[in-house]
């Protein structure tokens, strides 16, 4: 019962619906899409064949072609036919200029693609491919033809003479292309360049750019390059160019030593000329006269074969080219006997010896700066050398107490060895076991004497102030408890 209904009633209408808007995409599609079927540009050279395509799609077949025609467009506003087919009547080719050149590819109204041959550049413009159909009427498609022209190129040096305007040294030109070409100039010399176009009645254009600079001598030979850009060229054109700058000779004289003693023999003198054009004449003279009868002229070399006084003068050197003469003289001076030549120290010995002379100054001052650094420092810092320590009572080496009235000369005085110390406090007499040369005890001052006359003016409390006229010596010891923290040394 199910399969019945199912049979009766389909379940994908959904799928239907989807097949007629596909079919309905497809047929708007096909409405908008062009009939006429042409590329839509295309590039050509001279004397070179283009196709050009064309094909009509109807979809349904309901379109009737009627006549098919090839119409050319030079120019906005100007159309030509220069194809025409009919099924009936046949091909036709209306404009002379194609009449020869143009070729149905097929006899069909479906493919009326033609072939052009032997193109010019006045060829380039719109090729429009045009139906008569029936019902809608006339159909069309449109091929830009461009036509491309390679650049004759070509560059050449200007010969100019050294001065100080600026003048055209080099040219270079890219001839009848299309599209224009671009020139650039590579050159180290310093100059400027200006460019020009011209159209040629085909559409082509040439350009011309010349390369200007003020000439000096030093120009002579230099190149320039020029380079050309095209979009027809698979890679950019380069012609380099050598500059021809004319100017006067320059002259000079060499091979004088100075040391034409009086016997030398084949002294000579060379003259040197640089010119553009070459040298043509090269004179010598003397400004004293003639040449003297022991010199010899070969071409640019002057040769003394025996040297005497009479070659003590200005020898002058005149050279001369198309443009004109320049000369140079020296002053030949002739000595009694022979000059020795001290031959003197090469360069590199020279060299080394600077170098060697700075890097001993630079190390004198050096050690000079970190020796006085050093002593600032050592001035400046705490004291390197400590004083002994206090010597413990009952040591063989305690110190003695004495008196705050200072010593006397006699007290003063140092003890022999084997002479007897007695303490005015009363204490126990010490024996200096030291020789006088000795001086006092574990660095301290040395020590004071006290002889049989002076003990009883040290028991009765008095102290003499004369001092001994045979002492001169100032005492080292004549310091009392209250300048001084050292003790007087004990002796035992």
């Amino acid at each position: 019962m199910a399969r019945d209904y199912a049979a009766r009633c389909p379940v994908y209408p959904v799928r239907n619906a989807w097949l007629v808007a596909v079919a309905v995409l497809l047929a708007a599609q096909e409405i908008g899409a062009p009939k006429v079927q042409v590329a839509e540009e295309l590039e050509a050279y001279p004397t070179e064949s283009v196709e050009l395509s064309c094909q009509f799609n109807d979809g349904g077949g309901l379109t009737k072609l009627t006549q098919v025609s090839w119409i050319w467009e030079p120019s906005d506003g100007h159309r030509d036919n220069i194809a025409v087919y009919h099924p009936v009547y046949g091909q036709s080719f209306p404009n002379v200029a194609f009449k020869d050149r143009v070729v149905f590819l097929h006899n069909s109204l479906e493919n009326p693609s033609i072939r052009i041959s032997n193109l010019r550049m006045s060829d380039a413009g719109r090729y429009t491919c045009e139906y008569a159909t029936y019902p809608t009427g006339n159909e069309q498609g449109t091929t830009t033809l461009i036509m491309l022209s390679k650049p004759k190129n070509s560059a050449n040096g200007v010969t100019v003479q050294a001065g100080t305007k600026s003048v055209v040294v080099a040219r270079c030109e890219a001839a009848d292309a299309k599209p224009a070409a671009t020139i650039e100039w590579l050159a180290p010399v310093g100059g400027n360049h200006s460019t020009s176009t011209t159209s040629g009645p085909d559409g082509t254009v040439t350009v011309r750019s010349e390369y200007r600079l003020v000439p000096t001598p030093a120009d002579n030979g230099r190149e320039v390059i020029c380079r050309v850009n095209q979009k027809t060229q698979k890679q950019p054109w380069v012609y380099p160019i050598k500059l021809s700058v004319e100017y006067l000779p320059s002259v000079s004289i060499e091979g004088y030593d100075h040391n034409w003693y009086v016997g030398r023999s084949d002294a000579t003198l060379v003259c040197l000329a640089n010119a553009n054009p070459e040298p043509t004449t090269i004179t010598w003279t003397a400004a004293s006269g003639p040449l003297p009868e022991t010199v010899v002229v070969e071409g640019n070399k002057l040769t003394v074969r025996k040297v005497d006084d009479a070659v003590n003068t200005t020898f002058i050197c005149e050279v001369k080219n198309r443009l004109g003469s320049s000369r140079h003289q020296i002053t030949t001076v002739v000595i009694e006997e022979e000059r020795q030549l001290i031959q003197g120290p090469s360069t590199g010995a020279v060299i080394g010896a600077i170098l060697g002379a700075l890097i001993f100054i630079s190390i004198v001052i050096i050690g000079t700066i970190f020796f006085i650094r050093n002593r600032q420092e050592d001035a400046e810092g705490p004291p390197k050398h400590k004083p002994p320590p206090p010597v413990k009572a009952g040591s063989s080496t305690e110190m003695l107490n004495k008196p705050s009235e200072p010593p006397t000369a006699t007290e003063t005085a140092p003890l022999s060895p084997g002479e007897v110390y007695y303490e005015p406090t009363g204490r126990e007499p010490v024996t200096n076991l030291d020789d006088e040369t000795t001086g006092a005890l574990n660095g301290r001052a040395p020590p004071v004497k006290y002889d049989n006359e002076r003990k009883d003016h040290a028991a009765d409390g008095h102290h003499s102030n004369d001092l001994d006229s045979s002492n001169h010596e100032v005492p080292a010891a004549n310091i009392s408890r209250g300048e001084s923290f050292v003790s007087p040394a004990m002796y035992v």
